[in-house]
């Protein structure tokens, strides 16, 4: 196995226990979503999971969409965003810029023209600074598709915007009213 698909191995694996499911390798998530290093270490070689501490450093270093990150003592970790389990991440609201955009596979459109966008099983819909990395998260479920959200709009109008520690920005739903197919700017 290449050190390549060994990283996405691992990344995936981080991904599911910190994100989805700790319980299954006996894990409990701090307030935050955070987790010690050593219970996190522990528990994967308990279940048939070795992950070296080196490891785990390369993939918080390396994952290109910045999912997990250390503490500022580097002894405790959490997924940045994507939970689907019950978790206060404690984020403060922020302002956000004034536009941001989402990408969803072409199979979508319709439905989010006519509902916005909603957060179904996870805490809150993501949304992208930038047209490349929404480009790239459309990409993931077929034929991209790119919305523009007004999001100075909404924040004027009392939404709440929360950004992760890897720079996705967070909202509960975007209304369509909020929203432009296309990467057009509001006018």
């Amino acid at each position: 196995m290449s050190e390549t698909s060994h990283l996405i191995k691992l990344s995936k694996y981080l991904s599911y226990h910190l994100r989805h499911n700790p319980g299954e390798i006996g894990l409990k998530l701090e307030p935050g979503g955070w987790v010690a290093v050593e219970a996190l270490l522990a528990a994967a070689q308990a279940h048939q999971f070795p992950l070296t501490r080196s490891q785990l450093d390369l993939v918080v270093e390396t994952n290109n969409k910045q999912r997990f990150s250390f503490d500022a003592t580097r002894t405790r970790i959490r997924a940045n965003q994507g939970h689907s389990i019950p978790i206060d991440l404690q984020l403060e609201p922020r302002c956000p810029p004034d536009i941001l955009y989402h990408g969803t596979g072409h199979h979508a459109v319709e439905s989010i023209l006519a509902q916005g966008l909603q957060k179904r099983a996870r805490h809150h819909v993501h949304l992208s600074p930038n047209l490349d990395t929404a480009r790239q998260v459309g990409m993931r479920q077929g034929k991209p598709v790119i919305f523009t959200i007004k999001s100075a709009e909404m924040h004027q109008n009392g939404y709440l915007f929360y950004s992760s520690d890897n720079g996705v920005w967070l909202v509960d739903e975007v209304p369509p009213e909020y929203l432009i197919l296309g990467k057009n700017k509001p006018q």
